[in-house]
């Protein structure tokens, strides 16, 4: 499993804002310049964020983008799906998977469960680092041990 482009970048964009919070909104262009990311690019990634309720833009010249709540609030998962969709290992445990397109094994495969712990173990520490966290260096293994 490998994250997109679009995540990784989203996330790395994301920390930028986190930086600035709550001062005045950032420019794509020095996000950009900043992480050496395609202003056009970052365009389709905050156009995602924006929709999905994670960042607000403020036009005119001091115009930009900031985000929509504190740092603290926000955890990589949150990011992470709203540019990739649902976090899973394999495609028989997606969301948007129907039944009827599943393999047929989910009943009698015995990798399932494998999978269905990747996941959840993926998406629990994603949901458990926020950018308060990162910006700040403050996750590390407590963090894994918090899973049940």
């Amino acid at each position: 499993m490998r994250l997109s482009a679009k995540g990784e970048y989203g996330v790395r964009a994301m920390i930028c804002l986190a930086l600035n919070f709550p001062s005045s909104p950032v420019p794509l262009r020095e996000i950009a310049r900043g992480e050496n990311i395609s202003q056009q690019f970052l365009e389709q990634i905050f156009a995602v964020l924006r929709r999905e309720g994670l960042v607000h833009s403020t036009r005119g010249a001091k115009g930009g983008y900031s985000l929509a709540y504190p740092p603290e609030q926000i955890c990589v998962g949150d990011i992470i799906r709203a540019l990739d969709g649902p976090i899973t290992p394999v495609n028989c445990l997606s969301e948007e998977e129907k039944k009827a397109d599943r393999c047929g094994r989910a009943d009698v495969c015995l990798a399932r469960s494998v999978w269905e712990k990747l996941r959840d173990h993926i998406n629990h520490l994603l949901d458990n680092i926020s950018l308060k966290d990162m910006i700040q260096g403050t996750f590390d293994a407590p963090v894994l041990k918090k899973m049940p």
